[in-house]
């Protein structure tokens, strides 16, 4: 059977964007593939954290991932320092990853900004780690968004830059899997952006902890525009767009029908249908997470067994990997 791996950012309040853009499609796949989903807290102290709200946010995570429908039986879900394999491995790594390659890494520009000298070297890391993560599992499918992509291809660089210089075909190359109506949830108060916590306003998102009132007040609240009838045109018209995304990825249709049902009406009418949805699909998912976030000891019983499993794959990966390089493992 075909492996997933994909990684979580233990960031807190897991909002309609993390379910809707990754953690739906991931609750299918477990049908398909062998699952693997990490929490990746050696990814998230990249930034300064603080160790309470780190440990707390991994919890949480962990909870609306099985409130959502992962089911820690079937698929393996740990953080990822529970395995040492995966610094290690990303070490091995740095040494074959030619710094022209990082050079061309987006997301280190974007986030490292006009502070890039004193940026930590983790962060300037961050793509080889992931190349590990995924890599350390010979993952052959990896679940991505777009702003992702471009890690994902470097991961294809190094696979293929170990195999062609130890001559061997170990490691195959990880194919992406974009899945879904709403691969991309951008803010309720501003179309172009995406929907992120780190926005001030918490009228921007929906975050799976909150009640049906709070859903239904955020989503009567949401930007739109002066145009009638609902728009596919994310260019001109991205806030419409937005919320088609939304209810069609809700509601398993596609926008075109979504958009062809709410023909000659108006906002006002979309919308109340839109927030009665959304308030049904994620009320049982904050139930639960309320219900798993009381008992913090089931959720580090979970991490804990899963973190045993996937070592149970990383381990012996590790070993050969670190025999075709010539090095001595006890």
């Amino acid at each position: 059977m075909n492996r997933i791996f994909s990684g979580v950012q233990p960031t807190g309040n897991l909002h309609l964007g993390n379910y809707l853009g990754a953690i739906k499609n991931w609750v299918g796949m477990q049908n398909d593939y062998e699952c693997i989903y990490c929490i990746v807290d050696l990814h998230a102290i990249t930034v300064a954290q603080d160790p309470v709200e780190l440990l707390a946010n991994t919890r949480e995570v962990t909870a609306g991932l099985i409130a959502a429908g992962i089911d820690p039986e079937r698929s393996i879900i740990f953080n990822q320092s529970q395995v040492a394999s995966h610094a290690e491995l990303a070490w091995l790594f740095n040494c074959i990853t030619p710094l022209g390659w990082l050079n061309r890494m987006t997301q280190f520009k974007e986030k490292a900004g006009k502070k890039r000298d004193n940026a930590v070297l983790g962060l300037y890391a961050y793509p080889v780690l992931m190349a590990a993560d995924i890599l350390l599992y010979r993952a052959t499918h990896v679940p991505v968004g777009e702003d992702q992509k471009q890690h994902l291809e470097l991961s294809r660089d190094i696979a293929g830059a170990f195999n062609r210089l130890y001559d061997q075909e170990y490691f195959p190359l990880p194919e992406p899997l974009i899945l879904g109506e709403a691969k991309r949830v951008m803010s309720l108060r501003d179309g172009r952006a995406k929907m992120s916590k780190s926005e001030a306003s918490e009228n921007s998102r929906i975050n799976l902890t909150d009640d049906a009132e709070t859903i239904q007040r955020k989503i009567r609240r949401a930007k739109t525009d002066s145009e009638p009838g609902m728009s596919l045109d994310a260019e001109n018209r991205p806030e419409a767009a937005n919320l088609l995304g939304i209810y069609a990825a809700l509601n398993d249709e596609s926008v075109e029908v979504v958009a062809a049902r709410f023909t000659g009406k108006g906002f006002a009418e979309f919308k109340l249908e839109l927030a009665d949805l959304a308030a049904a699909k994620l009320k049982p998912i904050a139930a639960e997470m309320r219900r798993l976030m009381a008992s913090t000891d089931h959720i580090d019983d979970i991490l804990k067994k899963g973190g045993a499993r996937a070592a149970a794959m990383a381990e012996p990966n590790l070993a050969e990997i670190k025999k075709i390089i010539g090095l001595l493992d006890p």
